[in-house]
């Protein structure tokens, strides 16, 4: 088997295979690399391994490393590496791909989905989201990372799969799961930091630059020297992602910390090269970035002279959504509730709703208008509800601790019955009573301290004493965030989940719903009376927030209630629709 490894800073690398601990104790045998005379940089060199065969480098005489590429890590992002042979496996369905065009998209993390916290667990309960209708799930990251409880967004080997959850095994019998319902699958790479623990890529290049400085501290290497094979080892491991898991795509996380100012920019070079591995494939594959800049050069095509991402979070319906529900002024949200309406409506026809205003929670201009001939509307995921705006909370509460069924159900119709691609966060479906806190499972007792401090010190400048914030270490965190699967057939729960069902039902009978065209999107709204109506094609969307009954204007054509909260009757001959308080309507109007 040909092993590989770029380093380009060591005088000699030793391939100790069958090694059974970072000392090489029970080597097997090392095996000297030679530099490969074609890629500077490069080492390569031949041993006997099958999968499962553990292995590591040694570099100048030092320890036994794992290797960065490793596909999997059987005792921890620290550990030693093992062989994973792709080629070994045969998948059980065949899967001809799901675009992203028409998608309803459902957020979730494995390690609380389930009590059991497994890959195998989690796939046991994908029937309940092909019954409720959404087309694709999207995991949270699932890369090793430190212990065996954590959010995922500190691993530190982006090829290779967390060994509690199932490691690559486990990933691909949920990945074939998933596709024998009709789910697609999209997955959550962090390629902006990596984790503090376990990672050793600076002992074998220049894999992080002092250049930029991010949040994590030095910034990963796109731009320095040596950038040129950085860069392709986080677009390689993206393509392989989609092509060893047959994956469907990626959300890339936070992709404005990725510091480059290279004349061609790295998330462009990503975005071709996997739609050249769609074309090669045959299966349609995107990218979903998070970012926070309003940048529509981001999503749009590079016909266009845009970086060609197919997607990306759109977190201005999120704020917009929740002031108008919540009537919360904090923070970033302050930006949205001084008018929460009229700011909905601004997202719902423009995208975004900074696009070269001012932003008092930045104190400057922030974003630029969306060209929307140029881009459509399933480019912009659109939600009431993520891990980052739940977990991110001091105390991890959903929507469904502080509003009533009623205004959940409106949050629902915003999100399902809006011109983005909608994407839910687990749990939401049914008003999950759970919270989900942030959680970890640090071994390193100096970076569990940091890390239980740290969030301590983030909250209390927003007046949370320390002993209200749950301790990320405490095992109790996680088990409190795990999803409580009882309560799907209670109420108020049912009837919510009956909610949602109906609302994607609708989305996927009602081609206006899927219409992408931002333009031609109609909204009227009251700020006063909390109500909001929105017009796409021949489907009028109500929604009143406020807690008394309003009527709202329909015009003299007849309409037909396609879906109602609380039973209502058409608009009457003057052309009004009553709605009740907290509740919500879609009617066919032709």
């Amino acid at each position: 088997m040909l092993f590989e490894v770029w380093a380009p800073e060591v005088g000699e690398v030793v391939l100790s295979v069958d090694a059974t601990d970072a000392e090489g104790t029970g080597d097997g045998g090392g095996h000297a690399l030679v530099r490969d005379p074609e890629r500077p940089g490069w080492w390569a060199g031949e041993a006997d391994a099958v999968d499962g065969t553990r292995y590591g480098f040694r570099l100048d005489g030092g320890p036994v490393l794992p290797d960065p590429r490793s596909r999997r890590q059987p005792d921890g992002p620290e550990g030693l590496s093992a062989v994973v042979d792709h080629r070994a496996h045969s998948w059980r369905v065949p899967w001809s791909g799901r675009e992203l065009t028409g998608a309803v998209l459902y957020e979730l993390h494995i390690g609380t989905f389930t009590r059991e916290g497994t890959f195998d667990a989690a796939a046991t309960r994908l029937e309940h989201l092909a019954r409720l209708g959404v087309t694709h799930v999207e995991l949270m990251p699932v890369c090793p990372f430190p212990g065996r409880h954590g959010w995922g967004y500190d691993g530190v080997a982006p090829w290779a799969v967390h060994e509690p959850y199932g490691g690559p095994a486990g990933l691909r019998r949920f990945v074939d799961r998933a596709h024998e319902l009709g789910l697609g699958v999209v997955l959550d790479v962090v390629h902006n930091h990596l984790g503090p623990s376990g990672n050793r890529l600076s002992a074998f290049g220049p894999y992080v630059t002092d250049a930029h400085r991010t949040p994590w501290g030095g910034a990963v290497n796109l731009d320095a020297p040596g950038s040129d094979e950085v860069r392709a080892y986080f677009r390689d491991s993206a393509l392989a992602w989609l092509r060893d898991y047959r994956l469907d795509g990626l959300r890339l996380d936070a992709v404005h910390a990725l510091r480059d100012t290279r004349a061609y920019p790295f998330l462009e070079e990503l975005s071709a090269a996997v739609d050249a591995l769609a074309e090669e494939s045959g299966r349609p594959l995107f990218l979903i970035a998070e970012s926070d800049l309003n940048d529509p050069r981001l999503i749009t095509p590079r016909r266009h002279h845009g970086l060609g991402l197919h997607a990306q979070w759109n977190d201005d319906f999120h704020h917009a959504v929740h002031t108008a529900l919540t009537g919360e002024a904090g923070g970033y949200y302050a930006d949205f509730a001084a008018a929460p309406f009229a700011a909905l409506a601004k997202t719902l026809t423009g995208g975004y709703f900074h696009d070269g205003t001012y932003s008092s929670f930045r104190g400057r201009r922030h974003g630029r208008p969306l060209d929307r001939a140029r881009v459509s509307g399933h480019r912009l995921l659109g939600y009431a509800q993520t891990h980052d705006q739940v977990g991110n909370r001091a105390r991890g509460d959903r929507l469904s601790a502080t509003l009533s069924p009623g205004l959940l159900a409106c949050a629902a119709t915003l999100t399902l019955t809006g011109p983005f691609t909608p994407m839910l966060f687990m749990g939401e479906e049914w008003a999950a009573s759970t919270p989900w806190q942030y959680f970890t499972d640090h071994r390193d007792p100096h970076v569990a301290e940091a890390v239980r401090t740290g969030r301590q010190r983030e909250f209390a400048a927003h007046g949370w004493a320390a002993g209200d914030v749950p301790d990320p270490q405490d095992p109790a965190t996680r088990e409190r965030s795990c999803l409580r699967w009882s309560e799907v057939t209670d109420e108020p729960h049912a009837r919510v989940l009956a909610w949602y069902r109906e609302l994607i039902a609708l989305r996927h009978q009602q081609p206006d719903l899927t219409d992408a065209d931002l333009s031609a999107v109609r909204v009227m709204c009251d700020e006063r009376a909390r109500w909001i109506a929105f017009r796409r094609g021949d489907v009028r969307v109500v929604v009143n927030a406020g807690p008394r009954a309003v009527s709202v204007p329909f015009g003299s054509r007849p309409a037909r209630v396609l879906a109602s909260w609380d039973p209502l009757s058409p608009p009457g001959v003057e052309g009004l629709l009553t709605v009740p308080g907290e509740s919500c309507a879609v009617l066919l109007q032709p």
